[in-house]
């Protein structure tokens, strides 16, 4: 019962920080320019210094080429998730406008938010490299194609124009990713009062998204929290296709079993807290992708002890 309530706390954490925002945007302290203010600043400030700071922070060279390999796993199974998405997506008959968002948010997951201090709370500090495995292919994959589908949704259709397609790709998170995993390859060490400006600008990842998912909901209306077919569509998605996807795996690929454990729980982790920020950046639905951090989110205290009771 300790392991549960210990796995859980990283939700609840969200949860109260959401609740921050939704308070205080329903008290009439934001403006619409004040909300596009905290999703620049989140998207554009905040994650690449965290990423950044993470980065060489927490790996080493050799640990980076120790552990490269197992990135196959988690690449594989979002791939696949990828064209999963596109059947439901016909099978369920999404709106259009939703249909990059709807993508984005079925094959990407919170692996920090809520993965880290979940799996550090079930397998302790030994499952810190698995998480960190995963966590870099799940960022790759959502700053790159997962908000390229997200910035599609918010765009009129027009012509093709590679330099703009690439500016989309390459954006300042990512950025901030591979510069981190430059620094940490070729041995650069950053001056100490640098990336203590990194881990600072970087901490405010956290809570910014939070308090702007809690503005997102309020503008929405707790009233959207529903079971459409959209909504559904993406719980399966998180909580039933990717985990059974992940252990699937893992009967054709050989791991460690701790390892395993691992990315089944990162692979049903909830929606990916960046993305009604990105949303909103980028003119898309923010208030769809709101009400589906905080569902999935709010599902993940029915799901988690689930999977505890299957893995452990």
């Amino acid at each position: 019962m300790e392991v549960f309530f210990q796995s859980v706390q990283g939700i609840f954490i969200i949860i109260g920080l959401i609740a921050v925002g939704y308070v205080l945007a329903r008290r009439n302290w934001f403006t619409e320019d004040t909300t596009k203010l905290i999703a620049k600043l989140v998207t554009q400030i905040a994650l690449p210094a965290y990423m950044i700071y993470t980065i060489t922070n927490d790996f080493t060279a050799h640990k980076l080429i120790t552990l490269l390999p197992n990135l196959v796993i988690p690449c594989l199974s979002m791939t696949i998730l990828i064209g999963i998405s596109v059947l439901m997506i016909r099978l369920l008959g999404i709106d259009p406008k939703h249909r990059g968002l709807f993508s984005s948010m079925f094959f990407n997951s919170n692996t920090v938010f809520v993965g880290l201090p979940v799996n550090m709370a079930l397998f302790g500090s030994q499952s810190l490299p698995y998480v960190l495995v995963y966590y870099m292919a799940n960022t790759t994959f959502f700053w790159t194609l997962g908000t390229y589908l997200i910035q599609v949704d918010g765009e009129q259709k027009g012509s093709f124009s590679l330099k703009k397609t690439l500016g989309k790709l390459f954006s300042p998170p990512l950025m901030g990713f591979i510069i981190g995993l430059l620094l940490v390859v070729f041995h650069i060490q950053l001056p100490h009062f640098l990336m203590s400006d990194f881990e600072y600008l970087g901490n405010l990842t956290i809570p910014m998204s939070m308090i702007f998912i809690g503005i997102s909901i309020a503008n929405a209306g707790l009233s959207n929290l529903t079971l459409h077919r959209e909504n559904v569509g993406i719980l399966f998605g998180r909580f039933i296709c990717a985990p059974l996807l992940m252990s699937a795996l893992f009967l054709f690929i050989p791991g460690p079993a701790l390892m395993k454990q691992v990315f089944i729980i990162q692979a049903a982790m909830p929606v990916m807290t960046n993305a009604p920020v990105v949303a909103k950046l980028y003119h898309a639905d923010s208030n769809y992708a709101a009400v589906m951090v905080t569902e999935t989110t709010l599902m993940s205290l029915v799901v988690i002890p689930v999977l505890m009771m299957i893995i452990k």
